[in-house]
Order: structure tokens, then C-alpha cells, then sequence
């Protein structure tokens, strides 16, 4: 065989496989070996690293070269460089006081599935690219329904983050509000609203500007003493919509919310929705794991009457960052909003498989369901139940801790996994108070010890622990609460 093109020819006799294909099969064994090595060790010592690295903005960025190398590099060095430059300076979310966001797992089980995942290197976007695939997400999220009691009208995809599933559940809302702007687009249409409460994550504002409703579409719900969403206020909001001729897409409640962890009243939420007509997308991208432990099943109570519900099996289930799972009752409302099938995307199997393609924007698909279904099979539902509830328990405990303190104040229940409190003397007012905590928060995360975050409830500053990484145990949160006292001492 030979190619001619002008004066190039190529002949098999002469293909130098060395030069021109990948890496020799033995260099990559050796270098794997390595690799796997350097990340049992990592997961069994990320305890004693610094949690945030005593790094500026730019460090890591000098230390690298400006150009790709014009020449192939051994590989050993660049394995080299990414231990001395890189991991300096990483923040270690798989660290066991790692508390400043919604914590993330990468599990062992879930690190094996990802890095099948990446050497099979398939793209799952129609049934036939890859059969497996498709038909293990189909398997895995049945597993995790189950897991969660949610009934099996519910169908279920994987998606990269809540973000990109809250964006999809509300363009399939879009699609049942405005069904004639399938093919004429929005222009013109009546504008409508998006509800959710105050404290819902800024992924559905964005979402609903992403879909070209418009800023004004969002609607943020009053919420009670608790942070949680107010039906009655929905009510009010919705009823004074209407009359100014306003079309209800949709209503997010949030079983979970971001700063205190809220659990609205999804049931009540649901009644409210249905009296408009509205879609009910609920957010559980955070709080959806924990219905795996019977005893706080009944926070979910409602959610089984919702549209769709979101649940991150990367922030509580111990799956390696990205997985977001979306579960839809109409999944036919999904394809309506973006099932567009060109030519060479057609299949003789359409009708009789699932084309995942059909579910969102995106036609590239990662074998995402590899390393849940790793995580689920190696833990199980017991291993998953028991390592989830004692995160409820030192949260518990933390809260009790903060509670018995002097000086310090408590600013939201902890149903879940956070615990949101400040630094408040008497004496200081709430300027005054607001620039402690932030120092607080400062003077902690430099000491590498823990890494906390702020947010802001009631106008207030306040400190922000979450619980949720695998390898946390009550002397991690004791010491964070250790570190906390000692850093608001030494202002």
C-alpha cells in the first residue's frame, strides 16, 4: 500500500512506528507503574500536606517554560516537574480538612474507574459509538435511584456539573412554556419567570440568563427563619406574575442550599408549581446522597413529585469530579428541547437505543458511569449509608461545640453536613465582627491546617465548614475547630 500525494509517499515498509505512532507499550507500563504509585502514596499521605499552598498569583506559572518544546521530552522529566511545581501548588480537595466548599472525593474505586475510563477513550453521544457505555449510565443511575428511594418514572443522565443540569432541566421547562419558540425562537414570546429562594445557588440565575430568558426572568422567593423557601410567598409571587401576564416556566426549590444547607418544602413547593403550571426542577446537587441514610429520608419528602431533580455524585458520593446526574420525569421534554439529528449522526438502532446525545448541548460524552458504578460496587449501600451519616455526626458535633463556646454564634440549623458560624463578642459591632471573621478565615487557611470559606448570611460574614470528604474523622474536625479558636484568639 502507498499514499502518493505531489512528492510525499508513504509505504508501510518505511512507516517508523518508533517516530510515528505512541509511546512503546513497555515505556508506558513503567511510567504507569510510576504513576500509580505516586497516587497510592498521595492518597495515603494528602493528611500531611498543606491544605491551601503558600503560593501567589503567577508562582507556578514562572517556574514553566513559555513554549511547548520544539523536540519530544522524556516523560520522567515532565513526571518530575509536575511533583515539584504542580503539587506545590494544588489546593488539596482530597484533603480530610478540606472544608471551604462542598467537599469532593476522589475515592480509590472511583481514581480506578477514571483511569479505565481514559485509556478505553470513548465518546458515548449515539448508542452505537460505544453499546457499553450507553447501557452502563442507563444501569448505573438505576442503582443510584434505587439508592436514594426516588420511583422509577424518574430517567437519568450524566452530565459534567449541576450547573449543566439545572441549564437542561430549564430549558426543557423553556420548551413546555414557549413550545412555539421550538422553531421560531423567543423573540416576541411573553416574558416569563424562573422562582427560587433567595439563598438558591447562582447556577439557576445563570442558567436562566444562558437560555435568553433574561436577568428579569429570575424571581428570588422569600424565605423563613430557617433559609427555606416560603410556599406562601411563592404563592403571592406567582399569583401577582400572572396578572401581569407573565408565563410561569419555572420553580427551583433547594434540598441543600449552598451557604446554610436549607431543605425547602419541596411537597408544599410542588402543590404551589402545579396550580400554575410551572416545571419543579430540584436542586439536590449537594443534599442527594444523603438520602441514602434512612433516618433523614424525610427531608426529601415531595421531591418525588418534581420534574427533575439534580444530584452530584462528585460533591457526597465519593466519585471523582465531574459527575452530575440529572433524572427527569419526562425525558421526551429533554429531546423536544435539543434533539437535532444530522445525517452522519443517524443510526439504524434510533428508536430501538438511546442516543445520549439527545439529552443536552453537548455531543461529546465521557464514560462517566465507569467510576460511579466502581464507587456503588465498592461500597455499597451499607458502606455509603454508614460513611455519609457519620459526616451528619461530626457536623452535629461541631454545632454543639460552637454552641457551648463563648463569643461565638451559630447563624443556621444543620440538617446536613455544614456548619455556618461566626466570631461575635458583645462588645464588637457587626463591622467590626464581619472583619474578624474574615481574618479568621485568613490567618486558618494560611496556616495550612484546614482550608474554611466565607459566605454571607443576613448581611453578615460568617464562617463556613463543610464535612463530606471520605477520609475525615472527628479529631480533623476537632482540629479545625482547634484552629479556628486559636486563630480568633491571636487578633
Amino acid at each position: 500500500m502507498s499514499i502518493d500525494g505531489g512528492s510525499a509517499r508513504v509505504r508501510d515498509q518505511e512507516w517508523d512506528s518508533g517516530s510515528l505512532g505512541d509511546m512503546p507499550p513497555e515505556e508506558f507500563s513503567r511510567l504507569a507503574h510510576d504513576v500509580v504509585d505516586w497516587m497510592a502514596g498521595y492518597l495515603d499521605g494528602v493528611r500531611d500536606l498543606p491544605v491551601f499552598p503558600n503560593v501567589a498569583p503567577g508562582d507556578i506559572r514562572s517556574q514553566l517554560p513559555t513554549h511547548a518544546p520544539d523536540h519530544p521530552e522524556d516523560l520522567s522529566d515532565a513526571l518530575r516537574d509536575f511533583r515539584d511545581i504542580i503539587v506545590p501548588g494544588i489546593t488539596h480537595w482530597n484533603h480530610p480538612s478540606f472544608h471551604a466548599y462542598f467537599s469532593i472525593t476522589g475515592s480509590a474505586p472511583g481514581i480506578l474507574g477514571e483511569m479505565l475510563a481514559a485509556a478505553l477513550n470513548v465518546n458515548h453521544m449515539v448508542w452505537r459509538s460505544s453499546p457499553a457505555a450507553t447501557e452502563l449510565e442507563e444501569v448505573a443511575l438505576a442503582w443510584l435511584r434505587g439508592l436514594v428511594g426516588l420511583p422509577d418514572v424518574f430517567d437519568g443522565h450524566i452530565n459534567d456539573t449541576a450547573s449543566t443540569s439545572t441549564m437542561y432541566a430549564l430549558a426543557a421547562a423553556r420548551e413546555r412554556a414557549y413550545p412555539e419558540a421550538h422553531e421560531a425562537g423567543l423573540f416576541g414570546q411573553r416574558p416569563g419567570r424562573v422562582y427560587a429562594s433567595g439563598h438558591t445557588h447562582s447556577s439557576v440565575e445563570k442558567g436562566t440568563l444562558a437560555l435568553g430568558l433574561g436577568r428579569q426572568a429570575f424571581r428570588a422567593v422569600d424565605t423563613d427563619d430557617e433559609h427555606r423557601m416560603r410556599p406562601d410567598a411563592l404563592r403571592s409571587a406567582m399569583l401577582e406574575d400572572g396578572k401581569a401576564g407573565l408565563v410561569p416556566i419555572a420553580v427551583v426549590p433547594t434540598l441543600g442550599t449552598t451557604s446554610t444547607t436549607a431543605i425547602d418544602p419541596v411537597a408544599e413547593v410542588v402543590d404551589v408549581a402545579r396550580e400554575f403550571g410551572a416545571w419543579v426542577h430540584v436542586d439536590a446537587a449537594y443534599g442527594g446522597p444523603a438520602a441514602i441514610v434512612p433516618e433523614v429520608r424525610e427531608l426529601y419528602h415531595g421531591w418525588e413529585g418534581a420534574d427533575s431533580i439534580v444530584i452530584n455524585p462528585h460533591k457526597w458520593l465519593f466519585t471523582p469530579i465531574d459527575c452530575s446526574v440529572l433524572y427527569c420525569r419526562d425525558p421526551d421534554a429533554l429531546i423536544r428541547a435539543f434533539s437535532l439529528v444530522p445525517a452522519y449522526l443517524e443510526t439504524p438502532e434510533s428508536g430501538a437505543a438511546r442516543n445520549l446525545m439527545d439529552y443536552g448541548v453537548a455531543l461529546g460524552r465521557r464514560f462517566r458511569a465507569l467510576k460511579l458504578w466502581f464507587v456503588m460496587r465498592a461500597f455499597g449501600r451499607s458502606g455509603l449509608e454508614a460513611r455519609i451519616r457519620a459526616h451528619l455526626q461530626m457536623a452535629r458535633t461541631l454545632a454543639d461545640a460552637v454552641d457551648a463556646e463563648p463569643n461565638w454564634e451559630r447563624m443556621a440549623s444543620v440538617p446536613l453536613a455544614l456548619v455556618v458560624f461566626r466570631y461575635a463578642p458583645r462588645e464588637m459591632d457587626d463591622e467590626a465582627a464581619d472583619a474578624a471573621n474574615r481574618a479568621i478565615i485568613d490567618r486558618v487557611n494560611e496556616t495550612g491546617r484546614a482550608f474554611i470559606g466565607p459566605t454571607r448570611i443576613d448581611g453578615r460574614t460568617v464562617i463556613r465548614v463543610a464535612i463530606g470528604n471520605l477520609k475525615t474523622t472527628p479529631s480533623d474536625v476537632e482540629s479545625v475547630w482547634d484552629a479556628i479558636r486559636d486563630a480568633a484568639a491571636s487578633l
